[in-house]
């Protein structure tokens, strides 16, 4: 079986759950496009990530990710970090020949998010932003129902990621650093209702949005609200928060149509809520597990009934791309290439924009 090496910057929340789903690949999608070979990964604490190495199962660990980029045995560079090193690591392992893998958000603002895009589509290889929820089966039907015409038109989309966890103004990591992060919420998590939006109901085409900082001192935003219209003439609204006590992982969305509706929480991440008007109006929503044979991805996992969890939208994600990157194929349109990161960004810009100028923004994407 062919192999790739894989070389990871970042060894703490994303360079866990990438390593994780590299090492499942290889047993649980038998036999996998590419067996991943876990080579060498990088990360500023010398300690840490020589720990991380040796728990996750790599070569090597360095603290200069310049030592990934020269390592001739690495095909994918899996860039886990944060999000002031996404543009020059990931341009720098394109240019010499690995495909990549970079996680959302693509870029710090739309400007950065742009050039990583197209400086890396300039060397022909494969690119993959980490949207992962894209790769929830229960998303992934979603998204084949709506485009089989199941709803009808669509009229409306409304989509939140609430979590509670940054409720407390001592907090001091490189997600609360402008320069580090870019943005606080938006970027964290409202690009993922932004990225959703776009995979299940079009691009969109004008944003009135406001950003909001509640915590005292902090220099980025903890929370985001738009209302939005898309290119196909929906509405929607597109809502992501850090201050949503009791919320720990509450990424939810529902997309109304003229035949039926489709709704979704992450928290209950196997479960489809589903109404058709010509069969359940007098019932309302009824709750499929997805979990069934014929649904997405579950040709790897278990009977029926049997569910599976967060980590493994890596699996599905990761193993995406090793397809991509064996049968020359492409990362676009389930996977989210990095076009589709920048296009998130430019989304949440417009946001900030908005709130600031207190006008509608209408989006102009660059190509």
């Amino acid at each position: 079986m062919a192999e790739i090496g894989v070389g990871m910057l970042g060894y703490a929340f994303m360079g866990k759950a990438h390593s994780n789903a590299f090492k499942k690949i290889s047993y649980i999608t038998w036999p996998p496009p590419l067996e991943p070979k876990l080579i060498g990964i990088a990360g500023r604490d010398p300690g840490a990530v020589a720990e991380a190495a040796e728990r996750y199962g790599y070569e090597y660990a360095t603290g200069d990710w310049h030592e990934l980029i020269v390592d001739e045995r690495i095909g994918l560079f899996d860039n886990g970090g944060p999000n002031s090193l996404h543009a020059e690591p990931t341009i720098a392992a394109a240019q010499a020949g690995k495909h990549v893998v970079c996680e959302k958000p693509l870029g710090r603002d739309a400007d950065e998010s742009y050039e990583i895009w197209k400086r890396v589509e300039a060397t022909g290889v494969k690119h993959l932003c980490g949207f992962n929820y894209r790769f929830v089966p229960a998303v992934r039907l979603a998204r084949e129902l709506i485009a089989a015409g199941e709803l009808g038109e669509i009229r409306h989309f409304r989509g939140r990621y609430l979590q509670d966890w940054a409720d407390d103004p001592s907090l001091d990591t490189w997600r609360f650093a402008p320069e580090d992060a870019g943005s606080g919420a938006l970027g964290d998590i409202g690009t993922h209702v932004i990225d959703l939006a776009r995979f299940l109901n079009g691009e969109i085409a004008s944003v009135s949005g406001l950003a909001k900082t509640f915590v005292a001192g902090r220099k980025v935003d903890d929370a985001i609200e738009a209302a939005v219209e898309f290119e196909n003439g929906s509405v929607g609204t597109l809502e992501g928060t850090r201050l949503a006590l009791g919320r720990r992982n509450a990424l939810q969305w529902e997309i109304n149509g003229s035949q039926g509706s489709l709704a979704f929480d992450m928290e209950r991440m196997n479960e489809l809520q589903v109404f058709r008007a010509d069969g359940d109006r007098a019932r309302g929503f009824k709750t499929v597990l997805v979990s069934e044979a014929d649904h997405p991805f579950w040709q790897y996992w278990w009977p029926p009934g049997h569910i599976i969890g967060w980590g493994d939208t890596f699996v599905h994600e990761l193993h995406h791309m090793l397809d991509v990157i064996a049968s020359d194929g492409d990362v676009a349109p389930y996977g989210a290439t990095f076009e589709d990161g920048y296009r998130a960004s430019e989304v949440g810009d417009a946001i900030i924009r908005s709130g600031e100028n207190g006008e509608r923004v209408r989006l102009s994407y660059r190509t």
